[in-house]
């Protein structure tokens, strides 16, 4: 129960601290190229800040880009096409934030558009997937997840697409945990060099 109230505290608070702000552009600089992402805070308050925390505390500087699900490689139904980041870590910096629909900010999973990557509902912390073309299926209400919670979208790639269909691109034959990521691990993962708010 403590913890639930710090997490909720947490994320409350650092809602406060960007509410000033209904959009805030980030930068993310990768290996490839940049990438600039306006994050909605008034549609997704608590995905937007919890982004906004590994940002403003320099979290993601060093991750990786480091999945990429494409009609060709893809295991789920219906098919999707996705490059997955963040951390890649067991337990991040924040505890794991309440899962936010779709249906609840009213951001789909439309091309360029950002979402938190998760296991159950409830569950997701730094790792993040962009959205390469029009994908209903990961809305909420559709059957991509059995829960059918669909994921929670929190902006949209405003510069740089040409570097993530590049990342989705590339050569995925890396190492996997698990036959369902088989073939969707880059060979060599992409760097997230830093990621910082626009001036």
């Amino acid at each position: 129960m403590i913890k639930i109230a710090a997490a909720a505290l947490i994320v409350f608070l650092s809602t406060i601290a960007v509410a000033e702000d209904a959009t805030v552009r980030t930068i993310m600089l990768t290996d490839l190229g940049d990438i600039e992402i306006d994050v909605y805070v008034d549609k997704a308050p608590i995905s937007a800040a919890n982004f906004l925390q590994l940002v403003d505390g320099g979290h993601l500087d060093g991750g990786t880009f480091y999945r990429v699900v494409s009609y060709e490689n893809d295991k789920g139904s219906p098919k999707i096409e996705v490059i997955q980041g963040g951390l890649n870590v067991e337990e991040g910096p924040f505890p794991p934030i309440e899962h936010e629909t779709t249906e609840q900010t009213g951001i789909l999973h439309t091309d360029g558009v950002i979402s938190m990557a998760r296991g159950d509902v409830g569950t997701a912390s730094t790792e993040f997937f962009i959205v390469l073309g029009d994908q209903p299926a990961l809305d909420y209400g559709e059957v991509r997840n059995p829960d059918e919670q669909g994921f929670a979208a929190f902006g949209k790639v405003v510069s740089g697409m040409d570097v993530v269909r590049a990342i989705n691109e590339s050569p995925a034959d890396g190492p996997s945990d698990s036959d369902y990521t088989k073939g969707q691990m880059l060979t060599e993962p992409v760097a997230i060099i830093g990621v910082k708010r626009a001036k």
